[in-house]
């Protein structure tokens, strides 16, 4: 993102009206909180049960961003979201 100005986003515009210049920030792919829930459970070692509390809503069911922006502006996930949870747990346990 060091490399991107705002001309950059301009020259997607289709029309003439300069809008909606954000930048989703993600990887393209999405997964269930029970999915993120066992990983992390995984990368730190819980052995205790995860309880999920039914009597509350579920939330949204997808919240999958359009990265199509990131992605034209040259933008490459290189660590994939087990991994990089995996470092800041390391980062985490040298304080």
């Amino acid at each position: 993102m060091e490399n991107v100005d705002f001309d950059d986003l301009k020259r997607e515009c289709k029309t003439k009206e300069i809008r909606n210049t954000h930048i989703n920030i993600g990887t393209g792919s999405d997964q269930t909180i029970r999915e993120l829930a066992m990983m992390i459970k995984e990368i730190v070692g819980f052995k205790g049960e995860i309880k999920w509390d039914h009597s509350k809503p579920d939330g949204t069911p997808r919240k999958l961003l359009d990265v199509g922006k990131l992605r034209n502006l040259g933008m490459i996930i290189e660590i994939k979201l087990q991994e990089s949870t995996k470092r800041i747990w390391e980062v985490y346990l040298r304080g």
